[in-house]
């Protein structure tokens, strides 16, 4: 059975189809790319897999079961996390209090536990705290646990971001162009980091512009165009694909491959 199955998945804005009856399949322990020009539905697929936005029509089963529906909070604590195209840090935190804000949906302390600070609370906390600072240390941040997360350079705050989803302890990870903005040595980085991921059993599924690291990283990829998608293979099959050249080079240079 696959981790992730999305079925005959649609979204309609007014008289916009945003993503039109796509379907694939997410197999446990793997890395599947979605990739497409701009305005493709790359990350309104994103946002109905994890609930930000209401599906129009389709399914999307996580191990078995329709989540469809369900909200957010919902989806992050069966265990599927997400990053963000942009970055979002919480302004005035340290990178570790950033990491921790996402570990403290796993808590078992109740609210009155955590305001007065009780025993059992303050356990918890020491273990959240502990659980983040390994995170970072797994990222190669630890030494800026203590820094404010909006001082630090783009690609350790990308790296923030990563921790704090890791944080959930997700099954499934989903990656919303997790290269943007970041130079060709800290792309490389973060490809070597979503390999890292996959290697501790997190299943992940990207999307991304940076060909170079979605061919060097996936074990297979969906294309999409105007919503629809139009391939489904390996990274050497989906790179000699006639109709995916022509949607990113054009028809000509599609008809002399």
């Amino acid at each position: 059975m696959a981790l992730l199955r999305v079925e005959q998945l649609s979204k309609k804005f007014g008289g916009l189809q945003a993503v039109d009856s796509v379907s694939f399949a997410l197999q446990e322990g793997s890395i599947k790319a979605v990739i497409g020009p701009n305005g493709a539905g790359k990350t309104t697929l994103f946002n109905l897999i994890s609930g930000t936005l209401p599906v129009s029509s389709g399914e999307v089963r996580f191990r078995g079961h329709a989540i469809q529906g369900l909200r957010p909070y919902q989806v992050a604590r069966l265990g599927i996390a997400r990053t963000f195209q942009n970055i979002k840090m919480f302004a005035g935190m340290t990178a570790l209090e950033n990491v921790m804000v996402g570990r403290h949906v796993q808590s078992k302390a109740g609210f009155l536990a955590s305001m007065f600070r009780l025993p059992g609370s303050r356990s918890e906390e020491r273990q959240i705290r502990l659980k983040s600072l390994e995170l970072l240390d797994l990222l190669g941040i630890a030494d800026h646990a203590e820094t404010e997360a909006t001082s630090l350079a783009f690609g350790q705050q990308r790296a923030v971001e990563l921790a704090r989803a890791l944080a959930l302890e997700p099954t499934l990870l989903l990656l919303d162009e997790p290269a943007a903005g970041l130079n060709i040595y800290e792309t490389a980085e973060i490809g070597r980091l979503i390999t890292k991921i996959r290697d501790m059993g997190i299943t992940v599924l990207l999307v991304e512009h940076d060909m170079s690291l979605v061919m060097d990283i996936s074990d297979e990829i969906v294309v999409l165009s105007f919503g629809q998608k139009i391939a489904e293979d390996v990274p050497t099959k989906i790179q000699r694909n006639p109709e995916v050249i022509k949607i990113y080079l054009g028809e000509e240079t599609a008809g002399q491959v």
